[in-house]
């Protein structure tokens, strides 16, 4: 959320720059860590300059604020955040493939470009905080881990299912405050790390028709074999390279279900009246689903880059 900056006499000025030269105005800003672009900045509409504040005499201990017309529009840690701020667009090894480091918290993503767009190929891993299935709401926040009853976080990331699976998330966790959005893409960044947004319903529906349509789509989607799905795991052959896996759903009646044999994934998209949509695949079919549910079910989040 955008805010003024409260007084700040007690602070000293480590560093500014006035982003109004000619050469700043047809450019953009890119935030980067560790080689990857972690947020971008048009300097025409988002930002007109950027300051160092702090008490410890350098910028290496402080912050970062982006500043627009006297209002934060984001800030970093130069310590953990970030460690570059550029004014091109960099030359990434490859920005398609490979992997994603999430920077609040060191997890490893593959990533896989299917189309235009580019998906993490692995279920999200952030977890603040964790709590057992008999814990619900459809408006806090909820984060669960299949099959740990417990409320300690160190706990749950030594768990296999965590390792494999990732997290379960009711849909106020995975919205991360935001409202629904049924645009494509969707703005929404919602629970996943900065350069990512969770899918609408519409960008699911571009991915699956970019496979074939929903009759054949989750066959190409799901990782093959049956280490994980269980048999028959019909037609799944993961040609798109997503590997879709079984982490089953926190359901509404307070308990774990299903993993092994079902995948369900939020959007974005809450339709009146119906619930929020999901997209789901199972062990026994190639086909992929939308289906609405309410809030506070527990499924996977799938990340897709900005």
């Amino acid at each position: 959320m955008k805010r003024i900056i409260p007084k700040i006499s007690f602070l000293m000025a480590i560093f500014g720059l006035s982003l109004n030269s000619t050469f700043a105005q047809i450019d953009t800003m890119y935030i980067m860590k560790n080689g990857a672009i972690l947020q971008q900045y048009n300097i025409n509409t988002q930002t007109d300059s950027i300051v160092f504040y702090g008490n410890s005499g350098s910028a290496s201990n402080d912050t970062l604020y982006i500043i627009k017309n006297g209002v934060v529009n984001g800030r970093y840690n130069v310590n953990t955040d970030i460690d570059s701020i550029i004014f091109y667009r960099p030359e990434l090894e490859d920005s398609t493939s490979g992997t994603f480091t999430d920077p609040r918290d060191g997890n490893v993503y593959q990533i896989v470009q299917i189309g235009t767009q580019i998906w993490m190929a692995e279920n999200l891993k952030y977890l603040p905080s964790v709590v057992g299935p008999e814990t619900a709401s459809n408006s806090e926040p909820y984060y669960y881990v299949y099959d740990y009853y417990g409320t300690s976080v160190t706990e749950a990331k030594a768990t296999a299912n965590y390792a494999t699976y990732g997290v379960l998330y009711n849909w106020t966790a995975a919205m991360a405050g935001s409202s629904s959005s049924s645009s494509n893409p969707s703005g929404v960044q919602g629970v996943c790390p900065t350069g990512w947004h969770l899918p609408s319903d519409a960008e699911w529906v571009q991915l699956i028709d970019y496979l074939g349509g929903t009759e054949i789509a989750g066959g190409k989607l799901k990782e093959a074999g049956t280490e994980h799905w269980e048999s028959p795991n019909e037609g799944a052959t993961n040609e798109s390279g997503f590997t879709a896996l079984p982490g089953g759903d926190r359901y509404n009646n307070g308990t774990f279900m299903y993993i092994g044999y079902v995948g369900d994934w939020w959007t974005t998209t809450e339709r009146s009246g119906f619930g929020v949509c999901s997209y789901g695949m199972n062990f026994y079919a190639t086909v992929i689903g939308g289906v609405y549910y309410d809030k506070d079910w527990g499924f996977s989040v799938r990340c897709l880059k900005d």
